[in-house]
C-alpha cells in the first residue's frame, strides 16, 4: 500500500472536451456513478489511465451556468457569494469572488507531516474527479479536465498525511488545489517540483479559478473515499489470503472440517459464516481433510473450529464498508450543491450536508475491529501448531529435541503484530468534535480511519506470513497423503522461497520474504481468487 505504483503510458489528456475517452480503450471512465474499489486500485496502484464520460461536460456546463447566474443576481450562496465557516453571513463583493477562491485554497493548505504515498494521492484525485463528473459542484468544466490530466500525466500533489477531521478533507485537499493553480509542490517522474513547473513539464496549464472553484477543490471527502477504496480492495484480498493460510494450517494440524458442514452452519446462519466455510472447503478440496474421518481430533481449539465464524464476520464487515463507501465514491460531497433545471429552488443552489461521512467512518471502524479478530485468530492458530499436546507434532515444530527453539521465538513476533493491530483498531469516529465557532460542531475522522487501516493491513499480511511459515513446517512434519488445492498452492509458493526449518536459524527474514514475495504477489493472489470464485 505504501510502495510506488507500476509505470504505465505517459499520454496526457489535454484540458477541455478532449478529455473524453471511449471505454473501449481500457480506460477507467468517470461518469460519477460507477466508480468501484477495483477502479480506484487500477488507477492508484497500476497507473491506469482515466477519462471522462461523454455526458460529463454538458452536465458541468449546465451547472456552471447556474453558478454564473447566481453571481449575476447576487443570490446568497455559501462559499460562492458569502464567506466560509463562521463567516458565512458575510456577503462577498462581486469583484472579490475569484480572488476569494484562490485565497480559499491557499488558506486551507494546512496539513502537516510526511507526504502521503503517491497511490493514496492518486486515489483521492480520481475520487474527486469522479465526484465532480457526477454533478452538483458547479465547478468550471476545465478543472475536472485538469484533474484527469494530472492523473494521466502522473502529476502527484504533495499532500501531508495529517489534516482532515472528516468534515470534508479541507486542509489536505487544499494542497492538491495549490498544484491545480500552479502553486504548492508535486512529484513528477520521481522528482519533487513546484506546482507550476510540474504542470508545465506535463504539458498542462494551471487553472484560473472563478467563483466557488476554490471551495470545490478543497471540499467533499475524496481522501477518505479514495483511500477507503484502496484499503477495502486490499482487505478483500487479504481475507482470501487469510483463508488460504488457514487452510494450510488445517492441513498441518489435521483439523476437523465438520464445523464447516453446511448443515451445521444452517442451524445458526450468522452473517458471512457460510460463505467463509464454503471458501475454506474449496481451498481444501482435493485433499483428505474434506472427509471428517481424516481429522485427528473430535474437537479442535476455537481458533480452528470457529475460523468460518470469524472470517465470516470479516466478510460481513467488508460488505458493510462497501455499502458505505459506494456513495462517497459516486456521489456529490459538495456544499452547497448546484441543481440545474430546478426552477423551484431559488438560484438553483441548496445548502448540503453531503460532505459528512459518519456511515463511512463507522464502517471503517467496524472493519478495523473485524481485522483485529482475524489477526488474533491467526496468532492463536500458529501457537496451537507449536503445542505437541494439541498438534501431535514435535514441540515448536522442530525436528530435533528440546535443545532447539524451533518456531517458538517467532510466536512472540506474531503476538507483537497482534498487539499493534489491536492498538490501531481503536475507533476514531467517536473522538470529540471541534470546529468553526459553534457551526462546524461535528466531524467523523473518516480519512484517519482509512489511513490507519493501511498500516493494519500490512501488519496483518506479515502476521499471516508468520502463520504460513509454521503451517508449511507442520505440513512437512505431518506428511499428509494429499493436500487440498488451495493449501497445496500456498505450500508450494512458500517452499519455493523458504526451505523447511532444520536447525535453528533466523526466521524473521523468512517471514518478510513470504509476506512480500508470496502473499503480496499478483500470481498467488490471482490463483487464490480463482479458487475462491468456485465457492460462490
Amino acid at each position: 500500500m505504501t510502495g510506488p505504483y507500476p509505470a504505465g503510458p505517459e499520454a496526457v489528456i489535454p484540458a477541455g472536451p478532449e478529455a473524453v475517452i471511449p471505454a473501449a480503450l481500457g480506460t477507467v471512465v468517470l461518469d460519477g456513478r460507477t466508480l468501484s474499489c477495483e477502479d480506484v486500485a487500477a488507477v492508484a496502484l497500476r497507473g491506469a489511465r482515466v477519462g471522462l464520460a461523454a455526458d460529463v461536460f454538458p452536465r458541468l456546463a449546465r451547472e456552471r451556468a447556474v453558478v454564473d447566474d447566481a453571481v449575476d443576481r447576487g443570490v446568497p450562496a455559501y462559499g460562492l457569494t458569502t464567506g466560509l465557516g463562521s463567516r458565512s453571513s458575510y456577503a462577498l463583493p462581486r469583484e472579490e469572488l475569484a480572488r476569494f477562491s484562490v485565497r480559499t485554497v491557499r488558506g486551507r493548505a494546512n496539513a502537516v507531516g510526511d507526504p502521503l504515498p503517491s497511490p493514496v494521492v492518486r486515489a483521492a484525485l480520481v475520487a474527486r474527479a469522479n465526484g465532480l463528473a457526477g454533478g452538483g459542484s458547479g465547478v468550471r468544466p476545465e478543472i475536472a479536465s485538469l484533474l484527469v490530466g494530472m492523473l494521466n500525466a502522473r502529476v502527484h500533489p504533495l499532500i501531508p498525511e495529517v489534516g482532515s477531521i472528516g468534515a470534508s478533507d479541507l486542509c489536505q485537499m487544499a494542497h492538491a488545489g495549490l498544484v491545480v493553480i500552479g502553486e504548492g509542490r508535486a512529484e513528477l517522474s520521481g522528482e519533487v517540483l513546484d506546482g507550476a513547473t510540474a504542470l508545465r513539464r506535463a504539458g498542462l496549464v494551471p487553472a484560473e479559478l472563478g467563483p466557488k472553484d476554490g471551495h470545490v477543490l478543497c471540499s467533499a471527502s475524496p481522501l477518505a473515499a479514495g483511500h477507503g477504496g484502496l484499503v477495502l480492495h486490499e482487505a478483500v484480498v487479504l481475507l482470501g489470503l487469510a483463508q488460504a493460510v488457514t487452510a494450510l494450517t488445517f492441513e498441518g494440524f489435521r483439523a476437523n472440517t465438520g464445523p464447516l458442514d453446511p448443515r451445521v452452519l444452517g442451524l445458526r446462519p450468522a452473517p458471512g459464516q457460510s460463505r467463509a466455510a464454503a471458501e475454506l472447503l474449496a481451498l481444501l478440496a482435493g485433499g483428505e481433510l474434506t472427509d471428517p474421518r481424516h481429522a485427528r481430533r473430535v474437537q479442535d481449539p476455537v481458533s480452528l473450529r470457529c475460523a468460518a465464524q470469524v472470517h465470516g464476520a470479516l466478510h460481513s464487515a467488508l460488505d458493510f464498508a462497501g455499502a458505505a463507501l459506494d456513495p462517497e465514491l459516486n456521489g456529490s460531497g459538495d456544499n452547497p450543491v448546484v441543481l440545474a433545471g430546478t426552477d423551484e429552488v431559488p438560484g438553483g443552489i441548496l445548502s448540503s450536508g453531503n460532505f459528512h461521512t459518519p456511515a463511512l467512518a463507522l464502517a471503517l471502524d467496524t472493519l478495523a475491529l473485524a481485522l483485529t479478530q482475524t489477526a488474533a485468530l491467526s496468532a492463536e492458530r500458529m501457537r496451537r501448531l507449536l503445542d505437541p499436546g494439541l498438534s501431535g507434532l514435535p514441540a515448536n515444530l522442530s525436528p530435533y529435541g528440546p535443545e532447539r527453539s524451533g518456531f517458538a521465538p517467532l510466536a512472540k513476533t506474531a503476538q507483537a503484530l497482534v498487539a499493534e493491530i489491536r492498538l490501531l483498531s481503536a475507533p476514531v469516529s467517536t473522538d470529540p468534535r471541534h470546529g468553526a465557532t459553534g457551526v462546524e460542531d461535528d466531524s467523523t475522522n473518516a480519512a484517519l480511519g482509512a489511513r490507519r487501516l493501511s498500516t493494519m493491513l500490512v501488519r496483518l499480511r506479515q502476521l499471516l506470513a508468520v502463520e504460513a511459515l509454521a503451517a508449511a513446517q507442520a505440513v512437512d512434519l505431518a506428511a499428509p497423503g494429499a493436500l487440498g488445492r488451495g493449501a497445496g498452492l500456498l505450500h508450494r509458493a512458500v517452499r519455493a522461497l523458504v526451505p523447511p526449518l532444520d536447525d535453528d536459524r533466523p526466521c524473521g527474514a523468512d517471514a518478510d520474504r513470504v509476506s512480500g514475495d508470496v502473499l503480496a504477489s499478483d500470481e498467488l493472489r490471482s490463483a487464490v481468487r480463482a479458487l475462491l470464485a468456485g465457492a460462490s
